[in-house]
């Protein structure tokens, strides 16, 4: 079977790692070395090549920036391989190169397959790629939560869809009950507002204003005011055009324009220039002569009456009334009525708006309920056989008498608070459904069971993950598994089983261990030695493959602190020959 498998990483500038290249293969790939070596930063820098968080303390010092290169060789038309040509990225012959780097100043940026691309994306492919866990994931899994989460990853599509129609429930049961609480918690202010629109519409409707009406109000009182000023400038402006009749020697404009033209009409015929001119002063004079008509016709329909002028003022106190209110001129005052009228038919649909929602969620929470009695039915029954599986797995890691369970529980509510009905029975619920799992181990015969928080010890809670992991790669297997001193806490026996389980996880997929323990080592297909140089750094020459002599030399000094200890030497050579021939006998079974 082809799988993805991660080649090689070339580490820069991290941590104490000054430049180094990580080779790996296939299998089982154990990563030793004394303590402060720099094995761990091996596990760091797979975080930082699978979206992990940027730390600028994980730039060596005096470096401008730490960077971290991967090559995964995928298999040809995977779903991983198509998402990320889907993103753009480019495959050098099914090799993806992904690259993460990170400044002294906390800035990263990443790269796939030639492409820069958000560390999101990198995370997003992490989840299909690659299970990295380290001490911080032992203890992640004493979180109920991360308990909640590996069950359902367990139990698959039978906790899965039922999952996705609850969530998709919840998320508009919330919504509604929001928008109820809301609606229902502000009932007070909502029909104070209701009354002060109701208020305001019914004022305007008894002024009626019309649009534009306050400017033409305004003109027609400055006209009234100014009645006889009005009248005197047009009857005098009437004589200086057209003359007063009753004085024979006034003089008018239109004579003398009229004059003009009559002078210049009898030389007009000797040049063409007196001609044109003699045409505009007739132009002239027919003007004056309209002009003299319109003020004429003004001064006799101006209206001096006094009570249209009351009338006037008395309609622009009302509109001012309005528009000192409601916007700044007749126009604003009706959009204002305009507007409020329609949040007034909101407002008064409230009420029907609070019953509709009352139902909706009363059908919801039905919905929620039936969902939720699905999740509790199939997580029971994966708990059941997930505990199994995982205490199988714990009795071939020197753990013979350990039982592990999953209780699944729920908690009742009072009638006052938020909850679903179940049975009769109101309980409380959240994003994942009513069920409150916990993980328990009894570590032997007539201990009771007990949270794996309080009852399990070091050494136990990493046997516990590890064979929670491999339950997982028997039913959702990932393509590599990088764990981090899982062996921590753990001695003797428990070592050499734990390697011996490793060596099995790793027939199915790449597993590299980052170890102390030289029992688990020698089950290794291959073992890098992490060492630093005379001043403290890891440069390329100090991340070696370990092969015969050195490699027993590598497991003398874990066992012993002495690299030339015939005892030690010997415990070495017993350790690599046994684990070579459990490999052997499961190769042949």
């Amino acid at each position: 079977m082809v799988m993805c498998v991660l080649e090689e990483m070339r580490i820069r500038s991290l941590g104490v790692i000054d430049d180094a290249v990580v080779e790996l293969s296939p299998g089982f790939t154990a990563v030793t070395g004394e303590t402060g070596a720099g094995k761990t930063m091996v596990v760091t820098s797979l975080g930082l090549l699978l979206g992990g968080r940027a730390d600028a303390a994980l730039v060596r010092i005096g470096a401008k920036s730490a960077v971290v290169e991967g090559r995964l060789t995928l298999p040809p038309g995977s779903a991983v391989a198509r998402r990320i040509e889907e993103a753009g990225a480019e495959l050098d012959e099914d090799a993806l190169l992904i690259s993460r780097t990170v400044s002294a100043e906390g800035r990263s940026r990443a790269h796939l397959g030639g492409r820069s691309v958000p560390n999101g994306m990198l995370a997003e492919l992490a989840d299909e790629l690659v299970a990295v866990h380290g001490q911080t994931d032992q203890q992640g899994l004493l979180k109920p939560a991360r308990q909640r989460a590996a069950l359902d990853r367990y139990a698959g599509e039978a906790v899965a869809v039922p999952l996705a129609g609850y969530r998709t429930a919840y998320r508009g049961l919330r919504a509604v009950a929001n928008e109820l609480a809301e609606l229902t918690t502000r009932a007070r202010e909502r029909a104070q507002e209701a009354d002060l629109l109701r208020f305001g519409l019914d004022e305007i409707a008894a002024v009626e204003p019309l649009p534009g009406e306050d400017a033409e109000l305004a003109a027609e009182a400055e006209r009234l005011g100014n009645a006889e000023t009005l009248r005197a400038a047009a009857a005098g402006a009437h004589t200086s055009l057209v003359g007063n009749p009753e004085d024979p020697e006034s003089i008018e404009a239109t004579s003398l324009v009229a004059g003009a033209q009559r002078a210049l009409d009898s030389a007009g015929a000797h040049d063409p220039a007196l001609a044109k001119l003699a045409g505009r002063l007739g132009e002239i004079g027919i003007l004056l002569t309209d002009v003299a008509g319109e003020l004429a016709g003004y001064a006799d329909d101006l209206d001096a009456d006094p009570l249209r002028l009351a009338a006037v003022e008395d309609r622009r106190a009302a509109l001012a009334q309005l528009t000192r209110k409601y916007g700044p001129d007749s126009d604003a005052v009706l959009e204002w009525a305009r507007a409020s009228a329609e949040r007034l038919g909101e407002l008064d649909g409230d009420d029907e708006r609070i019953t509709a929602l009352a139902a909706e969620r009363e059908r919801l929470a039905a919905e929620l309920a039936q969902l939720a009695a699905e999740l509790t039915r199939a997580r029971t029954e994966a708990a059941e056989r997930f505990a199994g599986a995982v205490t199988a797995e714990l009795a071939s890691l020197a753990m013979p008498h350990a039982r592990v369970s999953f209780a699944v529980s729920a908690t009742e509510v009072d009638e006052e608070s938020e909850g679903v009905v179940l049975d009769g029975r109101r309980l409380a619920y959240g994003p994942y459904g009513v069920d409150e799992v916990e993980l328990l181990l009894a570590p032997h015969p007539g201990a009771p069971p007990r949270p794996i928080a309080k009852g399990a010890s070091g050494g136990e809670l990493s046997r516990v993950m590890l064979a929670v992991e491999v339950v997982f790669a028997g039913t959702d297997p990932v393509p590599t598994y990088l764990f981090d001193e899982v062996d921590a806490g753990v001695g003797g026996k428990a070592a050499v089983e734990i390697g011996r389980r490793l060596a099995r996880l790793a027939r199915g997929a790449q597993v590299v261990v980052v170890t102390h323990l030289p029992q688990v080592a020698a089950f290794a297909d291959r073992q890098l030695l992490v060492e630093k140089t005379h001043d403290g750094s890891v440069t390329s020459s100090g991340v070696k493959v370990l092969e015969g002599e050195a490699r027993v030399r590598e497991l003398s000094r874990m066992l012993a602190g002495q690299e030339d200890s015939e005892t030690a030497r010997a415990h070495a050579e017993e350790l690599l020959a046994a684990a070579r021939g459990d490999r052997d006998a499961d190769t042949k079974g």
